[in-house]
């Protein structure tokens, strides 16, 4: 099961965050300790159709998902892309900026809404029962 990351939704707010972030960072995703992201070469549904539990089903769940800046900050935090240690001494402001930056993007109720779409995937092996 997988819903993203507020690295890859799409919405002004994100984009002007991933923005912020990179300007900091650099433009590539963070990952580890060092290095930057890389794509996997191949679909987790294509390892599972490869392996015996090939019977594969996918089961999609979208609703809105409400943030206040201040959980976006706390979620950043948590993330491999944008941790405290990445920005060393500059931490700090950081995370000044981008709360300013996410309350000028907050609706009148100062939210910030991501449309989420969760992704379970099903498996078993063929001729199994459910």
């Amino acid at each position: 099961m997988g819903d993203g990351s507020l690295w890859t939704h799409e919405a002004d707010w994100t984009g002007a965050l991933k923005g912020l972030i990179q300007s900091y960072l650099g433009p590539g995703r963070r990952v580890g300790s060092c290095g930057t992201y890389n794509q996997p070469s191949r679909r987790y549904e294509d390892d599972l159709a490869d392996s015996a539990f090939s019977d594969v089903s996918q089961h999609l769940f979208r609703f809105p998902r409400a943030w206040t800046p201040q959980q976006v900050i706390g979620y950043l935090r948590t993330t491999s892309f944008a941790r405290a240690d990445l920005f060393a001494e500059r931490h700090a402001e950081f995370e000044a900026e981008a709360l300013h930056l996410l309350e000028g993007h907050a609706d009148e109720n100062g939210r910030l809404t991501e449309q989420v779409e969760f992704t379970v995937l099903l498996a078993r092996r063929p001729g199994g029962t459910a």
